[in-house]
């Protein structure tokens, strides 16, 4: 946690993934976001991966952070009040449908300048999932060996989509701070996905070649890069992107000669070229698999590190959360109260600033947990008016 943004308070409703974690980053620079679900939670609020209790680990650590009012949405009056709880704050992050109570439009009436980023799924306001959004732009066609897809188990899009609302919430505040003019940015799943093969050169490639890149397994495309297996049987990646890791690797291996017969035979240099290195893996391969093969993991590691060798051994995520330098030594993480009552390693803000004291992690929200202090200090409503509403189950209250 960094205190940046001590000034900046954001209403979010919203489910899932993409628009929760435009909050959440907010929240991890120090930006009050209010979180607002129905009574008892939302869909996403006992989303698996979940305890023995069915408290959801998911729902808590995309929520850190961020505080809880628990209105009861399928009434009118409920409805009404989170309109005026983001008229009341300005700035507006959620996943609602383009129509309907949650509108720019409606909302803005009561609130010129309000800001409101809406992620979607597709453009026209029909429903989409990362899963499928991957599926419609082609990735799935290109992940393993074929001719089966592969779905990446990673909500990529997803996380994306949420990294570049955050960003969009804090382009639009700082236009208003100009111009005075509000406005809402909408942001479709779908238009996150193709946006980005085309910045890769994704579409132009396809249309410059006429023709789909070929399925690739575990290579890099364009780059000396795929796994390999040790002696002592660990899988390993290894990926060269410079002249000198391209040396250093040649000579880790002893492979010198080998390589320069190679590139007499084939008239090329691959000193230089990552697309030469790519374009004769037929021949590269097997040398190096069979250098690999004859030496163990960690007498390969020891010298690939000596030469700044990018390369990483395949492991578990359960080796990973036990691995000290990226858990338990780092700095990002740190013990929080969890709601869910399970003590482990909880993460702030991913970046480190040096000029500034890194807060610990907070816990994420009780459902409810914040509703009478948000709607005493923003709406101003009383303590006799929010008890009503309390025995009236409009809100709820962790």
């Amino acid at each position: 946690m960094y205190n940046l943004l001590p000034t900046l308070s954001v209403i979010e409703a919203s489910s899932f993934v993409a628009s929760p974690t435009a909050g959440l980053y907010c929240a991890q620079f120090g930006a009050e976001v209010i979180r607002v679900d129905q009574i008892g939670g939302g869909p996403d609020f006992r989303r698996w991966p979940v305890t023995v209790e069915n408290k959801s680990l998911y729902w808590e650590n995309l929520n850190r952070a961020k505080k809880s009012v628990a209105l009861d949405l399928s009434r009118p009056e409920g409805r009404e009040l989170l309109q005026e709880l983001v008229r009341a704050t300005g700035q507006f992050i959620t996943n609602f449908p383009v129509d309907g109570f949650l509108s720019h439009d409606k909302l803005a009436k009561g609130r010129p300048d309000l800001i409101t980023v809406r992620v979607m799924g597709w453009a026209d306001g029909s429903p989409a999932l990362d899963y499928t959004v991957n599926n419609s732009v082609g990735y799935p066609m290109l992940t393993g060996a074929g001719p089966e897809p592969v779905n990446h188990v990673l909500p990529a899009w997803d996380l994306l989509t949420g990294a570049y609302a955050a960003f969009a919430l804090l382009a639009a505040i700082q236009r208003r701070s100009v111009s005075g003019e509000g406005g809402e940015v909408r942001i479709p799943l779908s238009d996150v996905a193709i946006g980005t093969v085309a910045n890769l050169g994704g579409i132009a490639e396809v249309l410059y070649s006429g023709e789909n890149r070929p399925r690739l397994g575990n290579a890099v495309y364009g780059l000396f890069g795929r796994d390999f297996v040790t002696r002592d049987g660990q899988r390993t990646m290894i990926v060269v992107v410079t002249p000198r890791q391209w040396a250093n690797l040649v000579a880790a291996l002893d492979l010198g000669d080998h390589v320069a017969s190679i590139e007499s035979e084939r008239g090329v240099s691959f000193a230089k070229d990552d697309g030469l290195r790519f374009d004769h893996r037929d021949a590269l391969y097997p040398l190096f698999e069979q250098a690999i093969a004859a030496r163990d993991h960690a007498d390969l590691a020891a010298a690939f590190d000596a030469g700044g060798i990018v390369h990483s051994p395949y492991r578990t995520m359960h080796d990973a959360a036990n691995d000290p330098a990226l858990v338990a030594n780092n700095p990002i993480f740190g013990s929080a109260a969890n709601p869910s009552g399970f003590d482990y390693p909880a993460a702030g803000a991913f970046s480190t600033i040096p000029q500034a004291t890194r807060e610990p992690p907070r816990p994420a929200p009780r459902n409810g947990q914040h509703t009478e202090e948000v709607l005493a200090s923003r709406l101003s409503l009383s303590s006799g008016e929010i008890a009503r509403l309390i025995d009236a189950g409009i809100v709820g209250v962790g």
